[in-house]
């Protein structure tokens, strides 16, 4: 199945491999990176390339590419979903996945990948086995480590490796049990010149920390659970209730993990969070043109949008911009062409403005298509497709836990044409 994997940061440098069939050389990656090239985003780079003898399947996490080698045919979410597990292991291990990170912990690295495949094929990829068979990393162990000569591999065969319910260990103990769910949405979003909606869809996770004592079973019902649509759960969801009765039903991880992940793409449940007013015109005659644009909230229920940034691919011809913002800063890079634009929070009383003029190259002619708006926010406190959870309840232990629910929409992928 999976022969080998290259980790390979933005600039192009592969900087770990791991092979866990026959050694596959280094060259083969130079299929990638010709497709690397091709694609003008790192996030355009198509996610599965045939080569004459193998097929290198890739996903692209915190500015690193992770490339698998294959060399028979297998389904290819099989291998994205773990290529995402690993992803997800290093982020549970290491706090953050990043290059300096996963070069400084190399060796836990190594060890985690051998138990996560063996011989190519998916073994333990549940946090919690994971960490029972490799201890995570710490300063002190570390030091231990290194005057000892001793590694992190745990002593003994983890307990949950060997029950009816593996991602959960046996014998949890907390003094504060607590459960905490997380719904975030992501709106991708495509607005034309005069405001309407040429396409629009919501993807939809719920993230849990469960720090439960002993093995309870918990039961997370909506108020409206036929808005998800392309539902995909985790292996602790009883799928039959789920059918039956729209209840998600679990004997839930210990720890932090992702219940599940949904998809809302009917246009009419889609409620776009903001507008963009614009007026960028270029003249034929002249070298200046008008920019303007405002940005303003819509169907937000009450709340605020935060952390707003505006970005604009320029044309070529635009030398410099003269712009003036009624709130946060911007810049423009005159070699890329990129327009930034910082907003922040937007209050609806005094809604942010960015006006100016542009200067063109002199004799050039007209750009063709004005730039398109892309933009990123995140509204707290508020689930955009009505998503609301009804309650939260435990059974098989005694205590009383303490429960949470917290709502997050953001932007994805959103683009206004202009």
């Amino acid at each position: 199945m999976i022969h080998s994997l290259f980790l390979i940061n933005s600039s192009g440098d592969i900087f770990l491999e791991k092979h866990w069939k026959s050694v596959v050389s280094r060259s083969v990656c130079d299929y990638f990176f010709e497709a690397q090239e091709r694609a003008t985003e790192a996030e355009n780079v198509p996610p599965v390339i045939s080569t004459p003898h193998h097929y290198l399947l890739s996903v692209y996490r915190h500015k690193i590419f992770f490339v698998a080698v294959i060399q028979t045919e297998v389904p290819p979410l099989f291998v994205i979903e773990f290529l995402h597990r690993v992803v997800d292991t290093f982020q549970d291990y290491f706090g953050v996945c990043s290059e300096p990170v996963i070069k400084d912990n190399v060796v836990v690295v190594y060890e985690v990948l051998e138990e996560m495949l063996d011989n190519g094929f998916p073994l333990a990829t549940e946090s919690n086995i994971l960490k029972e068979l490799i201890k995570p990393p710490t300063i002190l162990r570390t030091v231990v480590n290194t005057i000892t000569g001793s590694t992190n591999v745990g002593d003994q065969l983890p307990t949950g490796q060997l029950s009816v319910v593996p991602w959960r260990r046996t014998g949890v103990k907390y003094t504060n049990n607590e459960a905490y769910f997380d719904v975030i949405e992501e709106i991708d979003a495509i607005i034309d010149k005069s405001g309407s909606t040429v396409t629009a869809e919501i993807q939809g996770v719920i993230d849990a920390c469960v720090k439960l004592t002993g093995m309870p079973d918990l039961t997370l019902s909506f108020m409206n659970p036929r808005l998800l649509d392309d539902v995909s759960f985790h292996p602790c969801v009883r799928f039959k209730r789920w059918e039956s009765e729209r209840i998600l039903s679990f004997i839930p991880p210990d720890g932090n993990f992702r219940l599940l992940s949904y998809h809302v793409s009917a246009q009419n449940l889609v409620a776009i969070p903001v507008y963009v007013k614009h007026n960028i015109s270029f003249r034929d005659s002249s070298s200046l043109g008008r920019f303007e644009i405002t940005v303003g909230p819509k169907q937000t229920m009450g709340k605020s949008i935060e952390g707003v940034t505006v970005s604009s691919q320029m044309p070529r011809g635009v030398l410099s911009m003269n712009l003036t913002p009624s709130q946060g800063t911007h810049t423009f890079d005159p070699v890329t062409k990129m327009l930034s634009w910082d907003v922040g929070k937007i209050n609806p009383q005094k809604l942010p403005s960015l006006k100016g003029t542009m200067s063109l190259q002199a004799g050039a002619s007209k750009p063709d298509e004005n730039p398109t708006i892309n933009l990123q926010f995140k509204i707290q406190q508020l689930a955009i497709s009505g998503l609301k959870v009804n309650r939260l309840d435990m059974y098989g232990e005694k205590y009383k836990p303490f429960k949470g629910i917290k709502y997050m929409t953001k932007a994805g992928k959103f683009q206004v044409r202009t």
